[in-house]
């Protein structure tokens, strides 16, 4: 009992009953929230936890960021912790990628479905998957570096834009660092008291995260139901085991090579934010409890958690990108496609563009999935019946593979925490 007095142990007790109940309720009831009073409650809960941590999201990455790159007198030290990101993130991302369609070509998930089932799945998600099809737009690599550079901030911070509100912080972080001492300490000061006023809002919300979290996989369980996970099995194990190599494998092996920390002290100092992250399917509305886990847990360095992690709810979603690979193959599978050595070449190099600005929120993943599967040549009608199919479970590998990006971030904000000590070491004795 002494443990689940510490957060992550309460939101996991919460997670566990959470979806226990409601996969147990989904046996004797349709889940219809419109319909009862409870259901409801149920859903407003989750929904206003939701809604309160993005509400704390953009002000945590503005006030921090300019703060911290204000208080720098090294802006080399920016440069290095920038280009260190970004180009780990890339590397992760397309590894994820490659795991997956590793696992699909071995695995060959989408081989062994029947007509039947196939028919019965399309016929229960058609008008949903169309949707999602509709709201695809195929990436372009100008279009996606123009769209970092916002051209109205305060539209970005209001619709939640993290790439731009990302870009407009550096931004203003540098214009702080130019100015004359004294202007800058004092406006240093101002951000720096900012930022711990949302802190404290954060850790205030925290509180009420283990009710909020129960109420979130109960509706998520009531929802989803066996029937659906039994007749996907082999597809879900194929992500869920692609999942587990990298949170279990790629990850911890990365920590314990690069860092001083333990795997277990790193797993342990995050899991607040992996709990979150599963019960909510967005790695944006996680974002500020990572932040906090990686300052406050795992004790980077502000500088580096402040830019790594807020970058890297936007633009590092190895969970989605692996998940996306396997999707791919067991559509083009279930279609009778073979897929060519370019094909999954193509799939690694749209999967990976994708990524960079797609929002962190619930459902996304099968919107880059589209664009994936447009850049192989799948017609409308084959991704039409390929979504159906995999549309039933898309909810509870939404909920694992955003705990994987979170994981991400985390280890990429290790990596590179722990490169930058080791420069400054050297740097240190070198003078």
């Amino acid at each position: 009992m002494q443990r689940l007095k510490e957060l992550h142990w309460q939101i996991l007790f919460a997670s566990v009953l959470g979806l226990l109940l409601g996969l147990g309720c989904s046996q004797l009831f349709t889940w219809t929230p419109d319909n009862t009073l409870w259901m409801k409650l149920i859903d407003f809960i989750g929904a206003l936890f939701l809604r309160s941590l993005r509400f704390v999201a953009v002000p945590i990455v503005l006030f921090s960021l300019v703060g911290g790159i204000g208080a720098l007198s090294d802006l080399q030290k920016l440069g290095r912790i920038a280009s260190k990101t970004i180009a780990f993130y890339l590397t992760s991302t397309a590894i994820a990628i490659s795991i997956g369609l590793g696992l699909s070509s071995i695995i060959a998930p989408g081989g062994n479905l029947s007509t039947s089932t196939r028919q019965l799945l399309q016929s229960n998600n058609a008008s949903a998957v169309e949707l999602k099809i509709e709201q695809a737009v195929a990436p372009d690599v100008w279009s996606t570096l123009l769209n970092i550079i916002p051209t109205n901030p305060f539209s970005a911070m209001a619709n939640g834009n993290m790439l731009q509100v990302l870009f407009f912080s550096v931004a203003l972080g540098l214009g702080v660092a130019s100015l004359p001492d004294k202007q800058r300490i004092l406006l240093v000061d101002v951000f720096d008291g900012l930022t711990q006023v949302i802190i404290q809002i954060i850790h205030g919300l925290m509180k009420f995260a283990p009710i909020a979290v129960f109420c979130l996989l109960l509706s998520t369980g009531a929802q989803l139901g066996w029937d659906v996970l039994g007749i996907l099995g082999q597809y879900v194990f194929t992500v869920l085991l692609g999942l587990s190599l990298l949170a279990f494998g790629l990850y911890p092996l990365i920590v314990r090579v690069f860092t001083k920390h333990s795997v277990m002290t790193f797993f342990q100092s995050i899991a607040p934010a992996q709990l979150l992250a599963f019960s909510s399917s967005s790695s944006s509305a996680t974002m500020p409890v990572t932040l906090e886990c990686c300052q406050e847990r795992l004790k980077l360095d502000n500088d580096v958690s402040r830019f790594v992690i807020p970058l890297g709810a936007t633009v590092n979603m190895d969970g989605t990108a692996l998940y996306q690979g396997v999707a791919a193959m067991f559509i083009a599978q279930t279609c009778g496609l073979e897929l060519g050595f370019m094909d999954q070449i193509t799939i690694v190099l749209t999967a990976t563009l994708a990524s960079v600005g797609t929002a962190g929120v619930p459902g996304v993943g099968l919107i880059m999935l589209v664009i994936v599967l447009e850049s192989i040549g799948l017609s409308t009608e084959q991704m039409t019946m390929g979504l159906s199919i995999i549309f039933g479970v898309d909810r509870i590998l939404d909920m694992s593979r955003t705990v994987i990006n979170v994981t991400g971030d985390c280890t990429v904000a290790t990596i590179v925490d722990a490169f930058e000590s080791a420069q400054s070491t050297t740097l240190s004795d070198s003078e």
